[in-house]
């Protein structure tokens, strides 16, 4: 499982001129489950997205189409991680 931190790069408005066209890739990914949950930092400075794709190498891929990253709106810190305890309804979304 993989944690993305994404930060802004640029300002705001920016972001925001970009935002419709991410939505819509981020909801690309759920539907080929690539992701299991996103959202916004608190405070706005960029969002985190949970994916349970199988290698780094994929997701770095699936990263390349985000129109934040096309526009260099964002930079992407990628982390990995096993999760070893969910809560029950959760565990069929964990790949092992």
């Amino acid at each position: 499982m993989f944690i993305v931190s994404l930060s802004y790069i640029k300002p705001i408005e920016e972001v925001e001129l970009h935002l419709a066209e991410h939505i819509e890739y981020l909801k690309k990914q759920y539907e080929k489950k690539a992701f299991i949950a996103s959202g916004r930092k608190v405070p706005r400075t960029g969002g985190v997205i949970l994916s349970n794709v199988e290698s780094k190498k994929e997701l770095e891929s699936i990263l390349g189409e985000d129109p934040f990253h096309k526009n260099e709106i964002a930079k992407y810190e990628i982390t990995e991680f096993i999760p070893t305890m969910t809560l029950p309804e959760f565990s069929s979304l964990i790949q092992n």
